[in-house]
């Protein structure tokens, strides 16, 4: 065990050490200056989550391997059991209690599906990746719980779950023709997404999101409310503790959904610049990681890892400069919230596993 300890990547869990630093700083300014409200909580989040990443990577990677499904059905059995005994919040169905602690399975399917995925193709032979009929299960492993999910509802939960498990499908050999077919069916589709399954304030963020200024004080305060914090900033910053629109409490969620506006105003563009290089090198590490390994399953794991973190990042940052619509997607290792933070350090304990037996060729 001591062993596998050399074989770390030490840089990356610096940098996600680094990142989480920031949040911390970011959720003390969120609080005015108050540590107990958000930052400690999250420092105990991040400090177990950190125990969780090494205990999972120290695991022999075929003891994963071996019970890959299993994980994966506890997972989905876990989203399956929102509709029975999930708790409401923020008018949605998205929470299940477990010893009293709010538990948020959407997050955790993300990991456990890459695994799924990942398994699953490891064990077909590329040349037998096109045949339609090797489709079926990664289709429904993918979509049955994005719909679940979208059923909370949580729109950008359930897109980010579907765009993840596309993703993987496309760095596992998948012709590029099926793609286009999907996305052509899809197009089709929308006219019935948008009149049955989207909700009226879903469907008003939408419209809010193509004309901003039809409902300032509606739909569209959110987005409004974070151009102003964001350009406020300017290049440098308002400085720590000075970001106006958050203490006034212009800026919402600034704790969670927008806190990337609260790092923009109080440390400028170089402020996000600066977070934003930092999630790019560990995006770059993953896929690194991933390039190197010896088999299949372990490049197809570091990869997914990677572009989960990537979808997070970007459709975050996208979302409160306006340049994607309001869908509520945090930013990982620094919004407050629990099980996207050990679901993220689950995923990097997944990763650095990969990374101590990369040099299996065979699992």
């Amino acid at each position: 065990m001591i062993k596998n300890f050399y074989n770390y990547n030490w840089f990356f869990i610096f940098i996600v050490s680094v990142i989480a630093i920031i949040g911390f700083i970011a959720l003390y300014s969120a609080a005015d200056a108050n540590l107990d409200l958000w930052a400690r909580k999250q420092i105990i989040r991040f400090v177990f989550g950190l125990i969780l990443l090494f205990i999972i990577s120290v695991i022999d990677i075929k003891f994963w391997y071996k019970n890959i499904n299993t994980i994966f059905f506890l997972s989905l059995a876990l989203l399956v059991s929102v509709e029975v005994f999930g708790i409401f919040g923020f008018g949605a169905r998205r929470w299940i209690k477990i010893f009293n602690i709010s538990i948020q399975p959407s997050e955790f399917i993300k990991i456990t599906l890459i695994l799924f995925l990942a398994k699953y193709y490891n064990e077909i032979k590329f040349e037998k990746i096109y045949m339609l009929r090797n489709l079926i299960i990664p289709i429904f492993a993918i979509f049955i719980p994005a719909i679940l999910v979208l059923f909370q509802p949580d729109l950008g939960t359930a897109l980010t779950i579907v765009t993840l498990g596309l993703m993987i499908l496309f760095i596992s050999g998948v012709k590029i023709w099926k793609f286009v077919l999907a996305f052509f069916a899809m197009l089709i589709s929308l006219p019935l997404i948008w009149k049955f399954v989207l909700k009226d304030y879903q469907i008003k963020r939408i419209l809010s999101f193509i004309n901003p200024e039809s409902d300032l004080l509606g739909s569209g305060y959110h987005l409004y409310q974070s151009k102003i914090a964001l350009g406020s900033g300017g290049l440098y910053g308002k400085g720590y503790l000075k970001g106006s629109q958050s203490y006034l409490d212009f800026l919402p969620e600034k704790q969670t959904d927008f806190i990337f506006t609260l790092i923009g105003e109080e440390f400028g563009f170089i402020g996000t610049i600066f977070v934003l290089v930092l999630y790019l090198i560990l995006i770059m590490n993953t896929f690194y990681i991933g390039f190197k390994a010896f088999n299949v399953f372990s490049r197809i794991v570091a990869i997914g890892v990677g572009t989960n973190l990537f979808l997070y990042v970007i459709c975050n940052s996208a979302m409160v400069t306006g340049l994607l619509p309001v869908v509520g997607v945090p930013l990982p290792l620094i919004s407050y919230g629990g099980s996207v933070m050990i679901s993220i350090m689950i995923s990097f304990g997944f990763l650095m596993n990969v990374n101590v037996y990369q040099f299996r060729k065979k699992i």
